[in-house]
């Protein structure tokens, strides 16, 4: 496990409905905002405009850097279909240290 070669990694979580997370996955890839994108099926419960909802969504589990993560968060709040994306974005602590310089390598955004 390697703290210092993490510290320039990210990982982004952002619920989209089900029929754009593959779309939504592949831009974020093509324009080299992140390295890899996870897809899950998720159900969300939550209150929205003063009512319950349950939904079944897709999580998107993004893989990037801290440098490129204000850009994705703008480009996912962009292009994301709600009135109010989810996206949050959470520092690396460490990790295997290859696929960490390997992240770092496949994000250009620029």
């Amino acid at each position: 496990m390697n703290k210092k070669g993490s510290q320039g990694a990210m990982v982004v979580f952002c619920t989209v409905p089900s029929e754009v997370a593959r779309d939504i996955a592949g831009q974020i890839i093509d324009k080299k905002l992140a390295a890899c994108v996870n897809v899950f099926p998720v159900r969300s419960i939550f209150r929205w405009e003063g009512r319950i909802c349950d939904d079944t969504e897709e999580l998107l589990i993004i893989k990037t850097t801290c440098s490129a993560a204000d850009e994705l968060t703008k480009f996912l709040v962009s292009i994301h279909p709600y009135d109010l994306p989810e996206v949050l974005c959470l520092p690396v602590m460490s990790g295997h240290e290859e696929f960490l310089n390997w992240v770092a390598g496949e994000v250009d955004f620029n």
